[in-house]
């Protein structure tokens, strides 16, 4: 498994320059079936991240840009009537995709941002009354500018709560940035990127992510450290259950990219920030802090009970 998924991650790596960790969060919060939420500032390479993924694995791909004018329509589809039938057609939308971009998505209304929620919750979107299945493997890449910025709308908690994952990407380092420099834009070497996987092999690793084996040690020390966000002062409230299964699917995730069949609490550890630093919220006196808080979580719960 892991030497199919090495190609991946290398061809990944030739695009995004110096961010190898980046690479495999993403790469495990897609084989958890979960949703990606990346935020950084402009120019980053958030776009070219999303597309990469996207063409190395043979997956359909859709770009939204948002902007404060959008509409739920804009994102879902509409019915359209058709003269000729004298009948309603419905046009489906860009989120009948398999990667779907949803590219600055701060900066549209909550109403806009709200239309995503069923799509990445059940699979499906409903228009006019009928449900309709968005094709698999489905996987929800956002990217949304720092909240300081002018012309952003804070997405809800709710919301975030969908995103398995957060991640920043960052500046590259000064080696990466040379590479940068001399050889061009990476978005141009989009075009040339085979791809090296099939939607049929992408489920069949997620189906594998799921029979990575937790044992009852490992489940321990996670539910101390959910128990922990949920009893400890400085937390206005605790991880959820659903945030719980997160943290245990993207460990397991993890774990099957480093080529293992069971679950460590190095796993754990690796994956906790991306995944709860977004659902956790300080007190009065930590607003602002939730890194900290979520550090400050590693060092609070021992791995041994």
């Amino acid at each position: 498994m892991t030497t199919a998924l090495s190609p991946v991650l290398a061809a990944l790596g030739h695009i995004i320059l110096g961010k190898p960790e980046q690479i495999k969060l993403a790469m495990a919060c897609l084989l958890a079936r979960g949703h990606l939420l990346i935020e950084d500032l402009p120019g980053m390479g958030k776009t070219t991240l999303a597309e990469a993924l996207a063409r190395v694995l043979g997956l359909r791909y859709q770009r939204i840009q948002f902007t404060s004018d959008m509409l739920p329509a804009d994102i879902i589809g509409v019915s359209v009537f058709n003269p000729q039938t004298q009948a309603f057609v419905f046009r489906e939308g860009p989120v009948f995709s398999q990667v779907l971009l949803a590219d600055e998505i701060n900066r549209t209304t909550p109403k806009t941002q709200s239309a995503l929620l069923e799509a990445m919750e059940e699979h499906q979107v409903t228009a006019d009354g009928i449900t309709r299945k968005l094709p698999q493997p489905f996987f929800v890449i956002a990217t949304q500018n720092p909240s300081s910025q002018m012309g952003t709308f804070p997405l809800p908690e709710s919301q975030l709560d969908r995103f398995l994952m957060r991640i920043q990407l960052g500046y590259p380092e000064a080696a990466a940035e040379r590479e940068l420099l001399t050889g061009g834009d990476r978005r141009q070497l989009l075009p040339q990127m085979k791809a090296l996987a099939t939607p049929r092999q992408l489920e069949e690793w997620q189906l594998a992510v799921t029979k990575i084996h937790a044992a009852d040690a490992v489940l321990d020390y996670l539910q101390r450290l959910v128990a922990h966000t949920r009893t400890a002062q400085g937390f206005q409230h605790g991880l959820s259950p659903r945030g719980t299964l997160a943290l245990l699917r993207a460990a397991q995730a993890w774990a099957l990219l480093h080529g293992r069949d069971h679950v460590l609490p190095d796993d754990v550890q690796a994956v906790l920030l991306p995944v709860a630093e977004h659902r956790l919220r300080g007190g009065i006196e930590d607003q602002g802090r939730t890194h900290s808080l979520t550090a400050q979580l590693l060092k609070a719960v021992d791995v041994i009970g």
